[in-house]
C-alpha cells in the first residue's frame, strides 16, 4: 500500500498569524509552509507590481542591457538561440516579441535540431551566424556549460549573452555577460526561475531602461506571461516566489491571450481557453510543444506561439496535434515491446536496462518514466538518432540518485551523462552497450538508497463527500496554481461507499466512481490510469473504501461540475 501520511493540525503560533482565515485553508497554507500574515497575504492574493523583482537585481543584468541597447541602436544583426523544449521555445517568442514591438527587425530565432544539432550551441551554427554578419547572440534556457562554443563565437566577433537556469559549473563559458541567478555571487531573491523567466526578467530590465523611449506603454510587458507561465509550469520549476507570480498571471494572461496558434491549439484540442488551468498547460500544451522536437523540426513549435497568421497558425496546430498522436502511438508500441521483452527474462532485476537501435531519442525519457510507473523500479532505455553512438534517457523510482548511479559504474561503461537526482541522460557506445546493464545492477547494489522524491503525497485533510461542492473548491482554488513546490492539495474520504463503477477510454483503463452525499447528491470521482491496478483496491458498488482525491472542476458538460479526481483507493 502506498504511504500517505496525514499532516499536523496547525500549531497556535500559525494559528494565531493565520486568524481570519476559514479552518480548511489555514491548514493548507500552514502545509506549504505558509506560516505568517503577511507570506498569505502575498500568497493568496499575489500582485505584480508589488511582488515583482527588480531585474537589476539578477547579476550582470545593467551590462546585458546596455549591450542589447547598443545593438539596437546600431542596427546589428541578432541571433536569438533557444532550446528546444517547452521552455527554451516559449522564452525565445518573449525576446521575438519584444524586438516585434520595438520594431527592430534585424533578428533572427534560432532552434537547434534535437537529433541533427542537439542540446546546447553547436559550433555550426555559429560559423553560419559569422557568415550572415551576426554580431549577437543571446541564448535562451542554455549555454551555462558551453564553455568552447562561447568561446569560439567570441573569436569570432560574436558577442554572447548566455541566459540560463541550469546549474553552472566551476568553468563559465567566457561570454559577454551571462543573467544566470545560480550563479555564484548572484544574489537575486528567485535563484529557481525557469530560463523563460530569465528572458522574461530581461525584458522587463530592457522595458524599464528604454521602454518610454520606445513608446511602449508601462506594463506591456505582462502579456509576455503567458509564455513565462507556460514555461514556468511545463519545465516543473517551484512554483513559490516569483515563480508563484508568474505562474498565477501566466495561467490568467493565456485564459485571454490573444496567440493565433495557441488559440488554434487549444480548440484542437477540446480545452476552453476562458477555464484553462495548470493541468491544461502541463499535460496537453506542454506535450505539443515538446512533440516537436520529440518528433520533428522545433522551430515549427516556436512558429506555432509566435505567428499572427491565421492560415499558419491553424497549419501548424494540427501538425502539432497529429505529431502528438503519433508521439502517443510510438510510445505505446515501444511500451509494449518493453514489456513483452521484460516479461521474457527469467532473472528477477535490481534496475530496468532495455533498448533498440530504432527507437528515437526523443521519446525515451517518457518510456523510461512508463517503465518506472509500472515496475518500480529505476530505468535506463537506449535508442539512436543521428550519431553514431547511442543515447538514452533515465528515470528514478524515488530511492536513488540517478546521476550517483550512473557515475558509480566501471569508468569507460558511458561516454557521457547528465541530469540530476530523478533523471538523466546518458550517451553509450556499441561495444559498452552489452555490459551496460550489469555495471548498473552491480552499482546499484553499492549506491545508498532512501527516499528522495520531491513528490510524495501528503493528505492535507480529511473531508467528508458533503464538503465537495463550489465553496470547498472556491477555497482550495485560491492556492492555485499547483506544481512542484505548491501540491494540489489531497483530501481523505474514509469509508466511503461506492454506489457505481464505470470502466472507460480505449482500453478500458480509467475509472470513474460514483458516490452519494447526506442530500443523495451524485459525486463523480475520475481516474485516469496508464494501465489496470494503479490503484490498491479491487472497486466494485456497494463496497465502502478510502479514497484519496484532490478537488477539481470539470466543464466537459453543460454545467460546470465540482468533481473528484482520484489519486488512490485504499
Amino acid at each position: 500500500m502506498h504511504h500517505y501520511p496525514l499532516a499536523d493540525i496547525v500549531p497556535s503560533t500559525a494559528e494565531k498569524e493565520l486568524e481570519g482565515y476559514d479552518p480548511l485553508t489555514k491548514k493548507l497554507l500552514y502545509n506549504r509552509g505558509i506560516v505568517t500574515r503577511e507570506a498569505a497575504e502575498k500568497y493568496l492574493n499575489p500582485e505584480y507590481e508589488r511582488d515583482s523583482y527588480d531585474p537589476y537585481l539578477i547579476k550582470g543584468m545593467g551590462r546585458a542591457v546596455e549591450r542589447i541597447v547598443d545593438a539596437i541602436e546600431s542596427g546589428e544583426r541578432i541571433v536569438v538561440y533557444g532550446d528546444y523544449d517547452c521552455d527554451g521555445i516559449p522564452g525565445s517568442v518573449i525576446l521575438h516579441d519584444f524586438f516585434r514591438k520595438i520594431n527592430y527587425g534585424n533578428f533572427v530565432n534560432y532552434i537547434p535540431h534535437r537529433h541533427n544539432e542537439g542540446y546546447g550551441l553547436n559550433t555550426k551554427a555559429i560559423d553560419a551566424f559569422a557568415k550572415d554578419r551576426v554580431s549577437l547572440i543571446i541564448t535562451v534556457d542554455l549555454a551555462i556549460t558551453d564553455v568552447a562554443e562561447v568561446a569560439h563565437a567570441q573569436s569570432l566577433g560574436i558577442d554572447v549573452i548566455v541566459t540560463d537556469h541550469h546549474l553552472p559549473q566551476e568553468v563559465l563559458p567566457p561570454a559577454f555577460v551571462i543573467l544566470n541567478s545560480k550563479q555564484h555571487g548572484d544574489e537575486y531573491p528567485d535563484r529557481m526561475l525557469s530560463g523563460a523567466g530569465v528572458a522574461f526578467k530581461l525584458v522587463q530590465a530592457l522595458l524599464k531602461k528604454k521602454g518610454g523611449e520606445w513608446g511602449i506603454p508601462t506594463g506591456w510587458e505582462k502579456w509576455l506571461l503567458d509564455m513565462a507561465g507556460l514555461a514556468a509550469i511545463a519545465d516543473l520549476v517551484p512554483l513559490q516566489n516569483e515563480n508563484r507570480l508568474i505562474a498565477y498571471y501566466g495561467i490568467r494572461v493565456l485564459r485571454k491571450s490573444p496567440r493565433t496558434g495557441l488559440r488554434k491549439l487549444l480548440w484542437k484540442m477540446r480545452v476552453n481557453q476562458e477555464h484553462l488551468t495548470e493541468d491544461d498547460v502541463a499535460f496537453m500544451v506542454a506535450p505539443r510543444i515538446n512533440a516537436a522536437s520529440r518528433m520533428d523540426i522545433p522551430h515549427e513549435a516556436f512558429r506555432l506561439l509566435s505567428t499572427r497568421d491565421e492560415d499558419t497558425a491553424e497549419v501548424l496546430a494540427e501538425h502539432l496535434h497529429a505529431l502528438n498522436d503519433t508521439r502517443k502511438g510510438l510510445v505505446a508500441s515501444m511500451i509494449r515491446e518493453a514489456k513483452q521483452r521484460l516479461e521474457e527474462r527469467e532473472r528477477e532485476m535490481d534496475v530496468i536496462v532495455i533498448g533498440n537501435p530504432n527507437w528515437r531519442p526523443g521519446v525515451l525519457g517518457l518510456l523510461a518514466s512508463r517503465l518506472v510507473e509500472e515496475y518500480g523500479k529505476p530505468a535506463f532505455v537506449w535508442g539512436r538518432g543521428e550519431e553514431i553512438d547511442l543515447k538514452g534517457s533515465c528515470r528514478s523510482d524515488g530511492t536513488v540518485n540517478m546521476v550517483e548511479l550512473m557515475t558509480s559504474v566501471a569508468e569507460g561503461t558511458f561516454l557521457n551523462v547528465g541530469g540530476h537526482e530523478l533523471a538523466g541522460g546518458f550517451s553509450v557506445s556499441h561495444e559498452k552497450i552489452h555490459v551496460m546493464e550489469d555495471e548498473l545492477t552491480t552499482a546499484y547494489k553499492k549506491v545508498k538508497k532512501g527516499e528522495i522524491s520531491l513528490a510524495k503525497a501528503i493528505i492535507d485533510s480529511p473531508l467528508s463527500l458533503d464538503e465537495v461542492n463550489e465553496t470547498t473548491y472556491v477555497k482550495v482554488e485560491k492556492l492555485a496554481p499547483f506544481g512542484i513546490g505548491n501540491p494540489k492539495p489531497t483530501f481523505l474520504f474514509e469509508g466511503v461507499e461506492i454506489a457505481e463503477v464505470k470502466h472507460f477510454g480505449k482500453e478500458r483503463n480509467h475509472l470513474e466512481l460514483i458516490f452519494r452525499n447526506s442530500f443523495g447528491d451524485k459525486i463523480s470521482a475520475v481516474g485516469f490510469f496508464t494501465h489496470a491496478g494503479a490503484y490498491t483496491k479491487e472497486v466494485e458498488a456497494g463496497k465502502r473504501v478510502n479514497l484519496i482525491a484532490t478537488l477539481e472542476k470539470s466543464y466537459f458538460k453543460t454545467r460546470p461540475q465540482v468533481r473528484l479526481r482520484i489519486v488512490d483507493i485504499v
